[in-house]
């Protein structure tokens, strides 16, 4: 006789994941959230947000870091990152987080591997101040591999429309590009960086080399992907004009940082004006990376760029921790919307 579960889903098993992560999601309530854990749809109050609210949303996924993370047992950071990541393309338009959603796929459900990622995205959902609002958990078999899942999360925000980034007609030859420092690859690249390390055999459980927190690589590929909402906090702070914020994310600082650019300006990065965190510098030795390729693929140490008057660089730069003037806004011409330049 035939049944769901001989099909390989288990339906018990996603009705215990449900109760194993109920307290995890109900820790992120805020006084704006309707709806209890269970219900078809999230529902929250979105009234009196402004007088000219806009809200603003992006779903990703956490990509191949998943396959390093589940193969290692670290589901808590893939939950951090999906909020995380969503959060900082939310900031580059402006605005703050209000609610998230994840998306857990798998060919079959481990309840505690599953109960363990929400609860690392429902940290990261109060560290700012936003609701984990719902999510979807999928078994899955024959569409993923035994052992394999998928992370996905979706974050919406709100900003007033008059202080929506970027503020394009502002922008001027001349603006200049800060850096904020990355934690490492954060969720980009990991394609490249399983193909180096299996060709040099390395043992994940060792200690990276010269690190001086003496972390394993298992502790520096797994680094939850950092969230700059205290640094954009501390630009505004400062009182500096941020005219635009690029996250760098796939395509690197020359694929992201042209994305909030007017047609007729290009971004110029000097290259060497930044510290580059020594797993990149080992990356791009092992693996005979090109320098352009490396900063393609990798966030080579900058995680997130804001784009400022040229007046009010120095004081941005000394506003955040660890970050620095990378480079700065240059007239296009028929040239290239980025360019990396040695210093």
């Amino acid at each position: 006789m035939s049944s769901y579960s001989s099909a390989g889903v288990d339906i018990g098993e996603g009705e215990r994941t449900v109760a194993l992560l109920a307290d995890a999601v109900s820790s992120t309530r805020t006084p704006r959230v309707l709806s209890d854990v269970g219900a078809f749809g999230g529902s929250i109050d979105i009234s009196g947000l402004g007088t000219s609210p806009v809200l603003v949303a992006s779903c990703d996924g956490v990509g191949t870091k998943t396959e390093v993370a589940v193969g290692l047992g670290r589901y808590r950071g893939l939950g951090h990152d999906v909020v995380n990541h969503g959060v900082n393309d939310v900031l580059v338009q402006g605005a703050r987080p209000l609610f998230a959603l994840d998306y857990v796929a798998t060919s079959s459900l481990v309840p505690e591997a599953v109960a363990e990622l929400v609860i690392g995205a429902s940290e990261a959902c109060r560290a700012v101040g936003c609701a984990l609002l719902g999510g979807e958990t999928a078994e899955m078999p024959g569409v993923y591999v035994p052992g394999a899942m998928d992370v996905v999360g979706t974050v919406v925000g709100v900003v007033e429309r008059e202080a929506l980034l970027p503020r394009s007609e502002e922008l001027r030859a001349g603006d200049a590009l800060i850096g904020m420092p990355s934690v490492g690859a954060h969720t980009n690249g990991y394609s490249l960086i399983r193909h180096i390390l299996a060709d040099h055999d390395i043992d994940l459980a060792t200690s990276f080399p010269d690190d001086p927190y003496d972390r394993s690589w298992a502790d520096v590929l797994c680094e939850p992907h950092h969230c700059y909402l205290t640094e954009v906090d501390a630009l505004a702070a400062s009182g500096v004009t941020v005219l635009a914020l690029a996250h760098i994310t796939g395509g690197g600082l020359v694929g992201n940082v042209p994305r909030v650019l007017p047609p007729g300006l290009a971004a110029r990065i000097e290259v060497g004006s930044w510290t580059v965190p020594p797993l990149f510098d080992w990356l791009v030795d092992a693996g005979g990376v090109e320098v352009t390729e490396a900063h393609r693929t990798w966030n080579m140490g900058v995680g997130m760029v804001a784009i400022v008057p040229e007046g009010d660089a120095d004081r941005a730069a000394a506003s955040v921790t660890g970050a620095s003037v990378i480079g700065q806004l240059v007239e296009r011409g028929d040239g290239p919307a980025a360019t990396l330049v040695a210093p």
